[in-house]
């Protein structure tokens, strides 16, 4: 039998993770600045666009995916019958 790892059972490793989470978010934000983006059209060149439109984007899939399932979900004793 395999033991199972728990590292994430604890709220302290948790914390450290959205810690080190957050700090790189930070972190590549930031490393725009220092960056030289080869934009080709001129909203890209908008500090953190990118940032937000990579947001703005995946909150928009999950809304099209929710959507998605009232469109196609079927009873739950859909294979019985």
């Amino acid at each position: 039998m395999k033991k199972e790892l728990k590292i994430f059972d604890n709220p302290k490793n948790v914390r450290r993770l959205l810690l080190v989470f957050y700090a790189s978010l930070v972190v590549l934000l930031a490393s725009e600045l220092a960056i030289h983006k080869h934009a080709s059209y001129p909203w890209e060149d908008f500090f953190g666009f990118f940032a937000v439109y990579g947001f703005v984007s995946c909150v928009l899939l999950i809304f099209l995916a929710k959507g998605l399932r009232l469109l196609v979900m079927r009873k739950e004793d859909y294979y019985d019958r």
